[in-house]
């Protein structure tokens, strides 16, 4: 269940109460007239199934209520109502499939944007990933692919593309290529300090590296798995399966492709660099068009299958023909 908590113009609530009052997935209603105060208006809060949620939020919108009054959600972890789960069946399909599409929205608008937060992750990632490449290790380049936040932006680059929005897309894009430059050089800084001090030198990826030179060999497995792992990665934003998420971390090799590539470039071994830059375009590459095409199934689902709100006017045509 998801908890809407709705501020409405005094003039609209008669509407909004009504279009909650007639559509199935909704309960717990509850109105306190005139509580808000900035902005103005009554205080309307419910609960509605996920499943149903799309249908009511958009109503909500097409009421003016986002641009007059206010829209919040939050989700409720637990629920222990006989009416609840009455709502819950009256509406198609099960909550763990359903999409919040403007939930959806406002998550992939956050997790485009360029934080201080994010290029400290992935540089992080980054920079373990090269001392794993350096050791070898796969369990440091485990833990560094699950470190690597860039999974959000790769999504968000796939909704752009689903809803046609270039400056959602621009955005993704500008963040990973900003992010992954960022990590790059400043890992690649700490690879050549390494190489001044006498650790590593031309020679130290010639041997014993057996164990990750996968990373530098992109082949036709590279993109399988890389569409694989974006569609998982969508399901589980999309149905909030956050430990499914961290597989998906695992089983691409983004960052660990930066970290190769900042070694290969502090050692000189510039067809590695080639290598490491392949296996990270393949990688995003398919992830986004997996993560597109899981989107795309999903929203023509949900248009043919999920609720329908019937506007008032048109209720109110339909109730006086019959």
């Amino acid at each position: 269940m998801l908890h809407l908590r709705v501020i409405s113009p005094a003039a609209r609530t008669s509407e909004v109460l009504a279009m909650l009052t007639d559509t199935a997935g909704v309960t717990n209603v509850i109105l306190l007239p005139g509580a808000g105060q900035r902005p103005e208006g009554d205080l309307v809060m419910f609960e509605v199934t996920r499943e149903g949620a799309n249908a009511v939020i958009e109503h909500l919108k097409e009421l003016g209520i986002a641009e007059e009054g206010s829209i919040a959600v939050e989700r409720v972890d637990l629920s222990l109502s006989k009416v609840a789960d009455e709502a819950e069946a009256q509406v198609p399909g099960a909550p763990a499939d359903a999409v919040v599409w403007d939930e959806l929205a406002e998550q992939m608008s956050d997790d485009c944007r360029i934080t201080w937060a994010f290029l400290a992750f992935l540089t992080i990632a980054t920079m373990l990933a090269s001392i794993g490449v350096l050791l070898p290790s796969i369990i440091l380049i485990v833990g560094a692919m699950v470190l690597g936040p860039e999974f959000g932006a790769v999504a968000a680059v796939s909704f752009g593309l689903l809803r046609r929005d270039g400056r959602l897309i621009t955005a993704a894009l500008r963040t990973l290529l900003i992010g992954f430059a960022v990590a790059i050089a400043v890992t690649c800084v700490f690879a050549l300090a390494l190489r001044g001090l006498g650790w590593i030198g031309p020679d130290t990826l010639n041997g014993g590296h057996d164990e990750v030179t996968f990373i530098v060999k992109p082949d036709r497995w590279s993109f399988i798995v890389a569409l694989l792992a974006g569609a998982a990665g969508v399901l589980s934003v999309t149905a909030g399966k956050s430990s499914a998420l961290v597989g998906v971390f695992i089983s691409v090799t983004t960052v660990p492709a930066a970290g190769y590539a900042a070694v290969a470039v502090a050692t000189g071994r510039w067809d590695d660099v080639t290598g490491s830059a392949v296996q990270l375009l393949v990688n995003i590459v398919g992830m986004v068009i997996a993560g597109t095409a899981i989107l795309l199934v999903q929203r023509a689902f949900w248009s043919k299958y999920g609720l329908r709100i019937t506007p008032p006017a048109a209720r109110r045509r339909h109730d006086s023909s019959v």
